[in-house]
């Protein structure tokens, strides 16, 4: 017990050492090279965060564990905007810029309908994996590009650079490798011994799964985006999850599907709810990033809110509990219909004082 208790107090110290070496070498990165950090958000950081995911989904399919490696994707998808963003914007309120509403969170909500399309059939397989892959070759193209483009418009500016000379791009770049991987150690050192101790105090397996381990490959996304909120380095606090929530479904589920020997099997609740949900949690997204340019802190605590009465349910329905009927209820008849009509009218309200987002047609 004493031995798991200093596990878990030396993971959390090294998530927030780990967090704050990547979070300056992405940051002074960008910077040095004239990226915006919306780029290196969406792209380095997301990809490196969302690593524990990989390898436990990439484990989980050879090891034919396909409702594992599936509901790892799900799971962090939705907790990633739920519960990171959420806590994100309750300790400092998020700005967000226009490439992030207008280009980013639509391609994240079309990749969120992937695995609903490609597994009408019942799974997704090798072949649907090789698509999806190409899709993230794709999508990060994409990012390259416009970051070149960045960098070349802002290379004669060398007044946002004079503060960051101390850092070359080397150690830029060894500070974003060194964070990363204290950050996956400190991940796996906080999952394993919070595992032992609910097991010592006789926490029910299925429960342990369900949100220790659930949450625990999202740490290292949780600890970048905090302390980057913190810093105010609030572009890279958002592209760390919009990114990580699109590589997992491109990246991690595409390997997975690739390795796993009889594909990745999709079951008929999966398709009938927690697919509809991590959809829906995506596309809530956009009205809520469009309400002033930015998620503010009663934002968050809705996120919040709802994370907490996600995972509730999906507790009682799996314990097959007298209390899901009256809860889905008062959940689907009445706190559901209210946030919605609450955004709506913030969302019109926004517009009628012209404070929302519009795209801006490129010349």
């Amino acid at each position: 017990m004493v031995e798991n208790l200093g596990f878990f107090i030396a993971g959390l110290f090294l998530l927030v050492v780990g967090a704050e070496f990547l979070v300056k070498g992405a940051s002074r990165f960008a910077l040095k090279l004239g990226i915006p950090a919306t780029v290196i958000g969406l792209t380095i950081v997301a990809y490196g965060t969302s690593t524990p995911e990989m390898i436990v989904t990439a484990q989980s399919a050879l090891n034919g564990q396909s409702d594992l490696s599936l509901g790892n994707v799900i799971g962090s998808n939705i907790f990633n905007i739920l519960f990171i963003l959420g806590l994100s914007a309750i300790i400092v309120p998020l700005v967000v810029g226009r490439q992030i509403i207008w280009q980013e969170v639509p391609i994240m909500i079309a990749v969120s309908l992937l695995p609903f399309l490609l597994g009408r059939d019942g799974s997704i397989g090798q072949v649907d994996g090789v698509f999806l892959l190409t899709l993230l070759i794709g999508y990060t193209w994409l990012q390259v590009s416009s970051a070149l483009r960045e960098s070349r418009a802002r290379k004669s500016d060398s007044s946002e650079t004079k503060g960051v000379h101390k850092w070359n791009s080397g150690v830029c770049v060894v500070a974003m490798l060194a964070g990363l991987g204290v950050l996956v150690l400190g991940a796996r050192w906080l999952l394993q011994s919070s595992t032992s101790i609910a097991r010592t105090f006789g926490i029910d397996e299925y429960i342990i799964g369900l949100t220790i381990v659930a949450a625990g490959t999202s740490l290292p996304e949780v600890a970048t985006s905090v302390l980057a909120s913190l810093r105010k380095e609030r572009d890279i606090a958002i592209g760390n999850v919009v990114g990580s929530n699109i590589f997992n479904i491109l990246g991690v589920l595409g390997v997975a599907a690739i390795l796993a020997p009889s594909g990745i099997a999709i079951s008929p609740a999966a398709m009938r709810f927690d697919i509809p949900i991590m959809l829906a949690v995506s596309f809530s997204c956009l009205p809520i990033f469009m309400t002033g340019h930015k998620i503010a802190r009663w934002e968050g605590v809705l996120f919040l809110f709802f994370y907490v009465a996600y995972t509730v349910f999906l507790i009682l329905d799996a314990k097959e509990h007298a209390l899901v009927a009256p809860f889905s209820g008062a959940m689907m008849g009445f706190v559901l219909p209210l946030t919605v009509i609450t955004l709506i009218v913030v969302l019109v309200r926004t517009f009628q004082k012209g404070n929302a987002t519009v795209p801006q047609i490129p010349k």
